[in-house]
């Protein structure tokens, strides 16, 4: 009996600790820059959570139906620009602006998908990425005016709604994020138990087999895509009020790829080891860069500190050292040690 409610009772627990998280003044020295409820910090930890939701997103893709996608930040991308564009270029309110966004992202998923998935294996993700990167090229060179090119696009913060606006109210920008976090984690978890995601599994392991039961694996893959594609969309909107406006960066295929590390590092096919990888990935990123330039670090000789100044050197040893040494990544890690703990298997499902 306790074996069989702990899972759901912690994930509860984890959901209420972070909802109080703003209401205490917690210190993690040398991790958050501050306590947290400070400003700096609830901002840190917001744009975590929404890079986690992310990542769990592509877990979809990657851990559930065996995806390897190299352009998932476009739909994050569409989220951004195209809600951006809607709010401050065709003074759409923040509902309808919403649905707007949120019905081309899905409709875009539908057109690639459908055409990436007419191939498999590395042909796929080549495709993937060759619309990446014309979705970058666009944004870069300022297609229309409406993409602010290599600045970015801002948000007259009139359009968006006061209780998002303002140092003020950093606290409700984290409580939208802790939301959406939620909302995209339970979608996925519901999604991964449905017949489809079965199917999603089944296709994985073996898409032969599938389809000798009568179920075309196209299908199956191209719900997938387009599942995870509408999510991104989702995160994507709710980047942009926090961050207020849309950077060129997110619609890199290199962002894409540093979503699949994110998932590595947390497990891929563990929804919570991709969420965990997404938060701590975009957490060493940020306090990497701080100790980076830290007395620490410029005072050493050369042959350390060039290497130690590099917050992306510093990543790539962990990824190098998680995929070593913790095969399953931190879920299969911590799983291995509570089964320990259970006498019982490992369960990648959560």
């Amino acid at each position: 009996m306790i074996a069989r409610w702990w899972r759901p009772t912690l994930v509860v627990g984890s959901v209420v600790l972070l909802a109080l998280l703003p209401q205490f003044r917690l210190s993690l020295p040398g991790v958050l820059p501050g306590p947290t409820s400070t400003v700096g910090t609830l901002q840190l930890l917001t744009v975590c959570l929404l890079i986690g939701a992310l990542a769990v997103t592509y877990d979809l893709l990657f851990g559930l139906a065996g995806l390897l996608s190299f352009g998932h930040a476009l739909s994050f991308a569409i989220g951004c620009y195209l809600f951006a564009i809607a709010l401050d270029r065709w003074h759409l309110a923040i509902g309808p602006a919403a649905l707007l966004t949120l019905a081309i992202g899905t409709l875009a998923a539908v057109l690639v998908g459908a055409i990436s998935l007419r191939v498999g294996g590395i042909s796929f993700a080549m495709v993937t990425l060759a619309f990446a990167q014309a979705g970058s090229l666009l944004v870069y060179r300022n297609f229309g005016g409406y993409t602010g090119g290599e600045e970015g696009l801002g948000v007259n913060s009139a359009r968006l709604p006061g209780l998002l606006v303002g140092v003020v109210n950093t606290k409700n920008l984290y409580w939208t994020a802790l939301a959406i976090a939620v909302l995209v984690y339970a979608a996925v978890a519901w999604l991964s138990r449905t017949h489809a995601g079965r199917m999603m599994a089944a296709v994985r392991e073996n898409a032969l087999r599938v389809q000798v039961l009568g179920v075309r694996p196209y299908v199956v893959r191209l719900i997938a895509f387009v599942a995870g594609g509408a999510l991104a969309t989702l995160v994507g909107m709710a980047y942009l009020l926090v961050q207020g406006g849309a950077n060129p960066q997110v619609t890199t295929p290199s962002f894409t790829l540093s979503l699949l590390v994110m998932v590595v590092l947390g497990g891929a096919g563990a929804r919570w080891g991709a969420l965990l990888g997404g938060i701590l990935y975009t957490l060493f990123d940020q306090r990497l860069a701080v100790l980076a330039s830290s007395s620490r670090i410029t005072s050493l000789p050369g042959v350390l500190r060039v290497p130690l100044s590099q917050p992306l050197f510093l990543l790539g040893a962990l990824f190098v050292v998680v995929v070593l040494f913790l095969p399953g990544g931190l879920a299969g890690a911590i799983g291995r040690l509570g089964a320990a703990g259970w006498g019982r298997e490992p369960s990648k499902s959560t």
